[in-house]
């Protein structure tokens, strides 16, 4: 399991092998926009993906 701390909190956030897998997957994929992770009580609980597509 990989963890992510906070330089302010001595809390750690985990995440588990597949959602890391998963938010490595999204981003190799994505070219243009965001990628947001919703944490509740110390654990990732959503990730949301915010994709832009260029036109030009």
């Amino acid at each position: 399991m990989a963890d992510i701390k906070d330089a302010e909190s001595p809390r750690e956030t985990t995440l588990s092998e597949g959602d890391l897998r998963r938010l490595r997957e999204i981003l190799g994929a994505l070219k243009f926009g965001s990628v947001t992770l919703i944490v509740q009580d110390g654990r990732v609980v959503q990730i949301e993906k915010n994709e832009k597509i260029r036109l030009v």
